[in-house]
Protein backbone atom coordinates (compact mmCIF):
# COMPACT_ATOMS: atom_id res chain seq x y z
CA UNK A 1 0.00 0.00 0.00
CA UNK A 2 1.32 3.64 -0.87
CA UNK A 3 2.15 5.97 1.65
CA UNK A 4 -1.03 8.24 0.64
CA UNK A 5 -3.57 4.93 0.71
CA UNK A 6 -2.34 3.80 3.81
CA UNK A 7 -2.31 7.73 5.07
CA UNK A 8 -6.11 8.51 3.88
CA UNK A 9 -6.78 4.30 5.89
CA UNK A 10 -4.98 4.22 9.03
CA UNK A 11 -5.14 7.65 10.88
CA UNK A 12 -8.75 7.98 11.56
CA UNK A 13 -8.30 4.51 13.54
CA UNK A 14 -4.98 5.77 15.09
CA UNK A 15 -7.35 8.76 16.23
CA UNK A 16 -9.96 6.96 17.64
CA UNK A 17 -7.07 5.45 19.77
CA UNK A 18 -5.67 8.77 21.12
CA UNK A 19 -9.27 9.80 21.75
CA UNK A 20 -10.02 7.13 23.52
CA UNK A 21 -7.02 7.47 26.22
CA UNK A 22 -8.07 10.48 27.74
CA UNK A 23 -10.67 10.39 30.05
CA UNK A 24 -13.54 12.85 31.60
CA UNK A 25 -11.97 13.80 34.72
CA UNK A 26 -12.19 17.28 37.28
CA UNK A 27 -12.87 20.87 35.30
CA UNK A 28 -9.00 21.20 35.27
CA UNK A 29 -8.25 17.77 34.32
CA UNK A 30 -10.67 18.30 31.33
CA UNK A 31 -9.05 21.82 30.39
CA UNK A 32 -5.27 20.47 30.30
CA UNK A 33 -7.21 17.57 28.06
CA UNK A 34 -8.72 19.88 26.20
CA UNK A 35 -5.71 21.91 25.76
CA UNK A 36 -3.61 18.77 24.74
CA UNK A 37 -6.02 17.56 22.59
CA UNK A 38 -6.37 20.45 20.67
CA UNK A 39 -3.18 20.01 18.65
CA UNK A 40 -3.12 16.32 18.86
CA UNK A 41 -6.21 16.06 16.94
CA UNK A 42 -5.41 18.55 14.53
CA UNK A 43 -4.49 16.35 12.13
CA UNK A 44 -0.98 15.93 10.18
CA UNK A 45 0.34 13.44 8.31
CA UNK A 46 1.04 10.68 11.43
CA UNK A 47 4.64 10.03 9.82
CA UNK A 48 6.09 9.19 13.08
CA UNK A 49 3.64 6.41 14.14
CA UNK A 50 2.78 4.96 10.72
CA UNK A 51 6.59 4.56 10.60
CA UNK A 52 6.81 2.97 13.69
CA UNK A 53 3.64 0.38 13.29
CA UNK A 54 4.80 -0.61 9.78
CA UNK A 55 8.60 -1.38 10.80
CA UNK A 56 6.58 -3.38 13.97
CA UNK A 57 4.89 -5.30 11.27
CA UNK A 58 7.95 -5.87 8.82
CA UNK A 59 9.73 -7.29 11.16
CA UNK A 60 6.84 -9.90 12.67
CA UNK A 61 5.24 -7.61 15.79
CA UNK A 62 1.69 -6.62 16.11
CA UNK A 63 0.03 -3.45 15.89
CA UNK A 64 -1.26 -3.95 19.77
CA UNK A 65 1.86 -4.09 20.52
CA UNK A 66 3.17 -0.92 18.78
CA UNK A 67 0.13 1.24 19.48
CA UNK A 68 1.01 2.83 23.04
CA UNK A 69 4.41 3.57 21.24
CA UNK A 70 2.93 5.15 18.11
CA UNK A 71 0.98 7.33 20.25
CA UNK A 72 3.70 8.32 22.64
CA UNK A 73 5.68 9.48 19.36
CA UNK A 74 2.94 11.54 17.98
CA UNK A 75 2.40 13.13 21.57
CA UNK A 76 6.08 13.89 21.99
CA UNK A 77 6.13 15.31 18.36
CA UNK A 78 2.87 17.60 18.60
CA UNK A 79 4.54 18.67 22.24
CA UNK A 80 7.56 19.88 20.35
CA UNK A 81 5.33 21.81 17.73
CA UNK A 82 3.51 23.47 20.40
CA UNK A 83 6.97 24.68 21.90
CA UNK A 84 8.45 24.93 18.60
CA UNK A 85 5.32 27.91 17.89
CA UNK A 86 5.89 29.79 21.21
CA UNK A 87 6.45 33.60 20.66
CA UNK A 88 9.99 32.91 22.26
CA UNK A 89 10.55 30.10 19.68
CA UNK A 90 9.34 30.66 15.91
CA UNK A 91 6.41 32.56 16.83
CA UNK A 92 3.76 30.99 14.18
CA UNK A 93 0.36 31.52 14.26
CA UNK A 94 -0.80 29.05 11.87
CA UNK A 95 -0.51 25.23 12.45
CA UNK A 96 -2.00 21.89 10.61
CA UNK A 97 -4.45 24.70 9.28
CA UNK A 98 -5.43 25.80 12.62
CA UNK A 99 -4.25 28.52 14.80
CA UNK A 100 -1.51 27.46 16.96
CA UNK A 101 -2.21 26.40 20.66
CA UNK A 102 -0.88 29.64 22.56
CA UNK A 103 -3.01 31.93 20.39
CA UNK A 104 -5.96 29.70 21.37
CA UNK A 105 -5.38 28.98 24.94
CA UNK A 106 -2.61 31.59 25.79
CA UNK A 107 1.46 31.02 25.93
CA UNK A 108 1.26 29.22 29.63
CA UNK A 109 -1.36 26.79 28.61
CA UNK A 110 0.59 25.91 25.48
CA UNK A 111 3.62 25.19 27.38
CA UNK A 112 1.73 23.50 30.10
CA UNK A 113 0.11 21.25 27.09
CA UNK A 114 3.07 20.33 25.65
CA UNK A 115 4.64 19.19 29.04
CA UNK A 116 1.66 17.07 29.56
CA UNK A 117 2.11 15.61 26.23
CA UNK A 118 5.66 14.52 26.61
CA UNK A 119 4.76 13.33 30.39
CA UNK A 120 1.62 10.99 29.17
CA UNK A 121 3.59 9.67 26.41
CA UNK A 122 5.85 8.51 29.61
CA UNK A 123 3.12 7.23 30.85
CA UNK A 124 1.83 5.41 28.27
CA UNK A 125 5.25 3.63 27.45
CA UNK A 126 5.75 2.50 30.86
CA UNK A 127 2.32 1.20 31.15
CA UNK A 128 2.89 -0.84 27.78
CA UNK A 129 6.27 -2.01 28.82
CA UNK A 130 5.00 -3.39 32.18
CA UNK A 131 2.02 -5.00 30.80
CA UNK A 132 3.96 -6.61 27.47
CA UNK A 133 4.62 -10.18 26.65
CA UNK A 134 8.06 -8.71 26.34
CA UNK A 135 9.16 -6.70 28.45
CA UNK A 136 13.05 -5.86 27.74
CA UNK A 137 12.36 -4.92 24.01
CA UNK A 138 9.20 -2.70 25.23
CA UNK A 139 11.63 -0.95 27.53
CA UNK A 140 14.55 -0.31 24.62
CA UNK A 141 12.13 0.99 22.45
CA UNK A 142 11.06 3.51 25.31
CA UNK A 143 14.52 4.13 25.73
CA UNK A 144 15.06 4.97 22.31
CA UNK A 145 11.94 7.28 21.82
CA UNK A 146 12.45 9.10 25.38
CA UNK A 147 16.63 9.72 23.98
CA UNK A 148 16.12 10.88 20.63
CA UNK A 149 13.39 13.53 22.24
CA UNK A 150 15.70 14.72 25.00
CA UNK A 151 19.07 16.42 25.52
CA UNK A 152 20.64 14.49 23.22
CA UNK A 153 18.32 14.44 20.37
CA UNK A 154 15.38 16.68 19.12
CA UNK A 155 16.28 19.30 22.40
CA UNK A 156 20.00 19.33 21.78
CA UNK A 157 18.58 19.91 17.95
CA UNK A 158 16.25 22.86 19.29
CA UNK A 159 19.17 24.14 21.52
CA UNK A 160 21.92 24.11 18.03
CA UNK A 161 19.37 26.02 16.00
CA UNK A 162 18.84 28.58 18.49
CA UNK A 163 22.26 29.40 19.34
CA UNK A 164 24.51 28.06 16.07
CA UNK A 165 22.49 30.36 13.35
CA UNK A 166 24.04 33.21 13.45
CA UNK A 167 27.66 31.00 13.26
CA UNK A 168 26.17 28.16 10.86
CA UNK A 169 27.55 29.54 7.03
CA UNK A 170 28.17 25.85 5.52
CA UNK A 171 25.72 22.60 5.26
CA UNK A 172 27.87 20.64 7.41
CA UNK A 173 26.48 23.10 10.54
CA UNK A 174 23.15 23.16 9.09
CA UNK A 175 22.95 19.22 8.38
CA UNK A 176 23.99 18.51 12.64
CA UNK A 177 21.37 21.11 13.71
CA UNK A 178 18.68 18.99 11.40
CA UNK A 179 20.60 15.68 12.28
CA UNK A 180 18.94 16.65 15.68
CA UNK A 181 16.35 18.45 15.64
CA UNK A 182 14.22 16.30 12.66
CA UNK A 183 16.47 13.26 12.34
CA UNK A 184 16.22 11.40 15.95
CA UNK A 185 12.36 11.43 16.71
CA UNK A 186 11.74 10.34 12.64
CA UNK A 187 14.58 7.83 13.35
CA UNK A 188 13.69 6.81 16.40
CA UNK A 189 10.08 5.27 14.75
CA UNK A 190 11.69 3.47 12.50
CA UNK A 191 14.01 1.80 15.38
CA UNK A 192 11.75 1.17 17.89
CA UNK A 193 8.88 -0.34 15.78
CA UNK A 194 11.49 -2.68 14.21
CA UNK A 195 12.39 -3.23 18.01
CA UNK A 196 9.44 -3.86 19.21
CA UNK A 197 8.72 -6.18 16.37
CA UNK A 198 11.85 -8.29 16.97
CA UNK A 199 14.74 -7.07 14.85
CA UNK A 200 18.64 -8.07 15.87
CA UNK A 201 20.68 -5.45 16.49
CA UNK A 202 22.44 -5.54 13.43
CA UNK A 203 19.58 -4.83 11.22
CA UNK A 204 18.90 -1.95 14.37
CA UNK A 205 21.87 -0.30 12.94
CA UNK A 206 21.13 -0.48 9.37
CA UNK A 207 18.02 1.10 10.18
CA UNK A 208 19.66 3.89 11.73
CA UNK A 209 22.35 4.82 9.28
CA UNK A 210 19.23 5.13 6.84
CA UNK A 211 17.08 7.09 9.32
CA UNK A 212 19.35 9.39 9.41
CA UNK A 213 19.55 10.34 5.97
CA UNK A 214 15.12 10.29 6.10
CA UNK A 215 15.73 13.15 8.75
CA UNK A 216 17.66 15.15 6.60
CA UNK A 217 15.45 14.43 3.45
CA UNK A 218 12.22 15.46 5.85
CA UNK A 219 14.16 18.69 6.67
CA UNK A 220 15.40 20.10 3.12
CA UNK A 221 11.93 19.10 1.37
CA UNK A 222 10.82 21.55 4.49
CA UNK A 223 13.11 24.09 4.26
CA UNK A 224 12.40 24.05 0.24
CA UNK A 225 8.50 24.42 1.14
CA UNK A 226 8.92 27.08 3.53
CA UNK A 227 10.32 29.06 0.70
CA UNK A 228 7.79 27.97 -2.27
CA UNK A 229 4.94 26.20 -0.53
CA UNK A 230 1.59 27.21 -0.60
CA UNK A 231 -0.08 28.36 2.95
CA UNK A 232 -3.48 26.23 1.94
CA UNK A 233 -1.78 23.02 1.24
CA UNK A 234 0.38 23.30 3.75
CA UNK A 235 -1.41 24.60 6.40
CA UNK A 236 0.87 26.93 8.05
CA UNK A 237 2.49 30.02 7.64
CA UNK A 238 4.97 30.07 4.69
CA UNK A 239 8.69 32.44 4.42
CA UNK A 240 8.88 31.90 8.60
CA UNK A 241 12.72 30.76 8.18
CA UNK A 242 13.35 34.12 6.22
CA UNK A 243 11.04 36.25 8.40
CA UNK A 244 13.15 34.85 11.13
CA UNK A 245 16.65 35.13 10.03
CA UNK A 246 17.04 31.40 9.67
CA UNK A 247 20.28 29.58 7.51
CA UNK A 248 18.04 27.47 5.32
CA UNK A 249 19.40 25.00 2.77
CA UNK A 250 17.89 27.53 0.21
CA UNK A 251 19.54 29.93 1.29
CA UNK A 252 22.92 28.69 1.35
CA UNK A 253 22.74 26.20 -1.81
CA UNK A 254 19.93 27.85 -3.70
CA UNK A 255 16.77 26.03 -5.70
CA UNK A 256 18.18 24.06 -8.38
CA UNK A 257 21.09 23.12 -5.96
CA UNK A 258 18.26 22.26 -3.02
CA UNK A 259 16.20 19.89 -5.08
CA UNK A 260 19.00 17.74 -6.47
CA UNK A 261 20.31 17.23 -3.28
CA UNK A 262 16.42 15.80 -2.46
CA UNK A 263 16.99 13.78 -5.08
CA UNK A 264 20.24 12.37 -4.22
CA UNK A 265 19.25 11.58 -0.70
CA UNK A 266 16.19 9.99 -1.93
CA UNK A 267 18.23 7.96 -4.21
CA UNK A 268 20.88 6.82 -1.34
CA UNK A 269 17.85 5.90 1.12
CA UNK A 270 16.22 3.97 -1.75
CA UNK A 271 19.47 1.97 -2.09
CA UNK A 272 20.00 1.40 1.37
CA UNK A 273 16.65 -0.29 1.93
CA UNK A 274 17.79 -2.90 -0.15
CA UNK A 275 20.35 -3.87 2.45
CA UNK A 276 17.65 -4.84 4.84
CA UNK A 277 16.64 -8.33 5.55
CA UNK A 278 12.84 -7.52 4.65
CA UNK A 279 11.24 -5.82 2.27
CA UNK A 280 9.04 -2.89 3.00
CA UNK A 281 7.16 -1.42 0.15
CA UNK A 282 5.38 1.00 2.17
CA UNK A 283 8.85 2.67 2.95
CA UNK A 284 9.65 2.70 -0.55
CA UNK A 285 7.12 4.77 -1.08
CA UNK A 286 6.97 7.15 1.86
CA UNK A 287 10.34 7.94 1.01
CA UNK A 288 9.19 9.01 -2.57
CA UNK A 289 6.27 11.05 -1.67
CA UNK A 290 8.22 12.81 1.01
CA UNK A 291 10.68 13.44 -1.77
CA UNK A 292 7.20 15.31 -3.68
CA UNK A 293 5.32 16.46 -1.03
CA UNK A 294 3.74 19.81 -0.99
CA UNK A 295 2.48 20.36 2.20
Amino acid sequence: MSYLNYYHHTPEAFDANISAYFDAGSSMETFIDTCMRYSLEAGGKRLRPLLLLEFCTAYGGKDEDAYPFAMAIEMIHTYSLIHDDLPCMDDDKLRRGKPTNHVVYGEDMAVLAGDGLLNTAAELMAHAAMTSRNSERALMAMHTILKASGTRGMILGQVADIKMQCETTDVAALDYINHYKTGKLLTASMTAGALIGGAEAEEVEKIERIGHKVGLLFQVVDDLLDLTGDVQKMGKEVHIDSRNDKVTYPLLLGISETQHRIEQLRDEILAEITNLSIHMRFFEETIKFLTIRDH
